[in-house]
């Protein structure tokens, strides 16, 4: 196990963050000294568990958050610092509502099977002005700007930091674009063992917004942040593996699409959990002006409505890009590194117990255009609906843990009484004179 004292004298860390990700996907930490993290490393940073989103009252005792040491980042940006993620415990037992805990129940649930989940994922997300008004660039104006070269260079010192940054942590991120909104940008690493890239996650939300602030400029990963401009989505790339990280479960070269038996029960579970699945891989109100958005600047949202899957075709909700993996299109920004990926396990593993059928994939059907041709279920249209269909849906609460689904639910109710007990300047443009 890593000696984080040691790490800090070979390092020249003075402060340790020592982190977790609450259930609204907020990132919290102590800042603890270097003289200090040897007791910390031992026993956790103590925290009032109801300071945070994590469904629990004042009169709760301290839990704390332990380092998990394997996981220690040297900031790049600020190497004084470095970043830990952390479990949490109250009582001497584990905080089982607490997002890290879900994902990583369900991983050892998985790997008792003979299973390891790899994962990758594409985070989009905008350069925008401090004000959180417009984007940052204001030449950045085309109807198509994906890709765009000129674009893309004139943010260099961010998107090259980032990578830079990337590259020192051995993460081995691979390309950076100009994404198809003005202002908006994605980076891509490579896939690992799916705590490992929600971790990697987490922290890539925390070093983007903090090297975007060095230069002046804010970063946003909010799922729709201009209503006329592509949102920004957070792709998976899902596969199982056996449990020495060997073989591809799920590939099969004799398949049409190279998928086994294996994965099409596991895409059959994820199919079949899909509007549950919403509330995590889409937890707010944000959201759903996304995945149920009108045409864009571009001439396409990018986004999934359907419940379909497919081959190389971006217009549904499950893409098979190359054999042996998915790419779920399903989350977007806002989720929850650890939840995101749990979700689709959860599900995943549920398909496989029952031998799920996913049909036949929709492969020549643009569901942007066609997509009323055919029989396919809607995904919800609010972040109600997907609360509500999670909170009906017994499976697949029961796997994700009863403690966290009750948390998860009291929290998103209480999200959406809230939003809803606001008064928008549509609605009195709209009802002042009835």
């Amino acid at each position: 196990m890593t000696d984080l004292a040691a790490f800090a004298r070979e390092k020249g860390v003075k402060y340790f963050l020592i982190n977790f990700t609450d259930l609204r996907g907020v990132q919290r930490s102590k800042l603890v000294p270097a003289t200090a993290i040897g007791a910390v490393q031992k026993n956790g940073a103590g925290f009032a568990g109801f300071a945070t989103y994590l469904d629990m009252s004042p009169a709760d005792p301290d839990m704390f958050a332990v380092p998990d040491a394997t996981t220690v980042i040297q900031l790049p940006w600020n190497p004084e610092v470095a970043w830990v993620a952390s479990d949490l415990v109250m009582d001497g037992k584990p905080v089982e509502q607490a997002p890290r805990r879900v994902l990583a129940t369900l991983l050892d649930e998985a790997a008792r099977r003979g299973y390891r989940m790899m994962a990758g994922v594409e985070a989009e997300y905008h350069l925008i002005d401090p004000s959180g008004d417009a984007i940052s660039d204001p030449r950045d104006v085309d109807a198509k700007p994906c890709y765009d070269q000129s674009a893309v260079m004139r943010r260099y010192d961010v998107v090259s930091e980032i990578c830079d940054a990337m590259i020192s942590l051995g993460w081995a991120p691979y390309q950076n674009d100009h994404e198809d909104a003005n202002g908006q940008f994605e980076m891509n690493w490579d896939y690992a063992d799916a705590m490992v890239t929600a971790d990697r996650h987490a922290f890539f939300k925390f070093m983007v917004k903090s090297i975007a602030e060095k230069h002046g400029l804010r970063a946003t990963f909010m799922p729709k942040p201009f209503a006329d401009l592509t949102g920004n989505g957070c792709h998976a790339h899902v596969s199982v593996w056996d449990r020495e990280g060997a073989t591809n479960l799920f590939l099969d070269e004799g398949h049409d699409l190279g998928l086994s038996a294996l994965a099409l029960s596991f895409l059959g579970g994820v199919l079949a959990h899909a509007e549950g699945i919403c509330a995590l891989s889409n937890p707010t109100v944000n959201s759903y002006k996304r995945i149920n958005a009108p045409v864009t600047a571009s001439g396409a949202t990018w986004s999934p409505n359907s419940i379909t899957w497919t081959g190389n075709n971006r217009t549904h909700m499950v893409r098979v890009p190359d054999p042996g993996r998915f790419e779920f299109r399903l989350p977007d920004g806002s989720a929850n590194p650890y939840l995101m990926l749990a979700a689709f396990l959860a599900a995943g593993l549920n398909g496989i117990d029952g031998s799920a059928d996913p049909g036949a994939p929709l492969l020549d059907v643009n569901m942007y255009t066609d997509g009323h041709t055919v029989e396919a279920r809607k995904l919800p249209l609010y972040l109600i609906d997907a609360i509500r269909a999670f909170d009906a849906d017994g499976a697949l609460k029961e796997r994700l843990g009863g403690d966290f689904s009750s948390s998860y639910v009291k929290m998103k109710m209480a999200e959406w009484t809230d939003y809803s007990r606001h008064l928008t300047d549509w609605e009195r443009h709209q009802t002042l004179d009835c």
